[in-house]
């Protein structure tokens, strides 16, 4: 009790010091003029302290004597005066921020953000990679106080545990994977692993808090060895590239082989396909003659010599029939050609 005491002297001490101050005046009062007086006071104490406001992004959590009793909502409210119920205010439906490795100092409306000067929280930043190397990692969450209520009386010094144990998590995932990963590809998977984490331990406290995310703002080597860092990554980068000039001419040149060689296997199938018909035909064909030679040998021979004849005579410009019994000067016989052309070339 002796803490209520201590609020009620506090609540009434605007009183105190008001009867303290027309302490002689009120000497010279009648004592109903006093009495008076002094319950007008009180009457204004109590209507002053018997009513609060929340505001729209607040929730007012009501205690009476130290008893959390109900919680209220936006607008105006009344409750028990002086320091019989008191009203703590949480901002539950602002997001609030945390930040890891730098400070954002405030500034007018308007005006661009600025931050308190490098360097100067980093011990929260520095963290130590599963190869160990050292990097420096500034990051930010952001949550809600969901259940105000928890996030009073649940847990000591809630933003201070929230802090503690962000830092001991994203230590962790940091440490857990290699420094060029966290450097580079890694930023993400990092974020994302430490979200789920932090919100688990955070649950399991009752906190009353749910994150809302959680961003990786820069991730860089410490400053001494920034020079020493930045030639291993050119480094790294041209062989990145060399990689990628010649993945890009291997994914050009061996489609285009592969194709050549299809092609040409193709093209030997068909030739050899051509021949084997080819050779079947003729084989055929041989076989078929060779049926009507054995019924009748004189009419196929002579047939097959005039069929001979026929093709070797279509392919000859010119015909020259010489008899060998000619006195004659010119012993010879033009014919003329299938496209009407003389034995002389006319």
């Amino acid at each position: 009790m002796s803490e209520q005491e201590d609020n009620i002297r506090k609540s009434l001490k605007p009183a105190l010091d008001v009867l303290e101050n027309f302490k002689l005046k009120l000497g010279n009062f009648k004592p109903k003029e006093s009495l008076l007086f002094i319950a007008v006071l009180l009457v204004v104490v109590l209507l002053g302290s018997s009513w609060f406001t929340v505001q729209p992004e607040e929730t007012g959590i009501v205690q009476r004597f130290g008893k959390v009793v109900r919680t209220a909502s936006p607008g105006l409210h009344f409750k028990f005066p002086l320091s019989i119920e008191t009203v703590r205010r949480l901002p539950t439906a602002r997001v609030l921020k945390e930040e890891f490795g730098f400070r954002t100092m405030s500034s007018l409306p308007g005006m661009k953000t600025r931050y308190a000067p490098s360097g100067t929280h980093v011990e929260e930043s520095l963290m130590l990679t599963g190869d160990l190397n050292v990097i420096d990692v500034q990051w930010i969450i952001q949550y809600r106080i969901e259940d105000p209520i928890l996030y009073l009386f649940k847990v000591r010094n809630t933003a201070k545990t929230i802090r503690d144990t962000t830092e001991a998590i994203m230590r962790r995932a940091v440490g857990n994977r290699l420094g060029s990963d966290v450097l580079t590809t890694g930023r993400v998977a990092v974020a994302s692993e430490a979200k789920v984490e932090i919100q688990k331990v955070l649950t399991s406290y009752q906190s009353g808090v749910r994150l809302v995310t959680v961003e990786l703002q820069d991730v860089t080597p410490p400053d001494r060895v920034k020079p020493a860092f930045n030639e291993v990554n050119e480094s790294r980068q041209d062989k990145e590239r060399t990689i990628n000039i010649a993945q890009e001419r291997a994914n050009r040149e061996i489609p285009k082989a592969r194709g050549v060689a299809t092609q040409s296997i193709s093209e030997a199938e068909g030739y050899a396909l051509e021949r084997i018909n080819r050779a079947e035909g003729e084989a055929t064909r041989f076989t078929a003659i060779l049926a009507e030679y054995q019924k009748a040998p004189q009419v196929t021979r002579r047939r097959l010599y005039l069929e001979t004849m026929t093709d070797f005579l279509a392919e000859m410009k010119g015909l020259y029939i010489v008899d060998t019994d000619q006195k004659a000067m010119v012993p010879w016989l033009p014919l003329k050609s299938v496209d009407g052309a003389t034995a002389g070339g006319e």
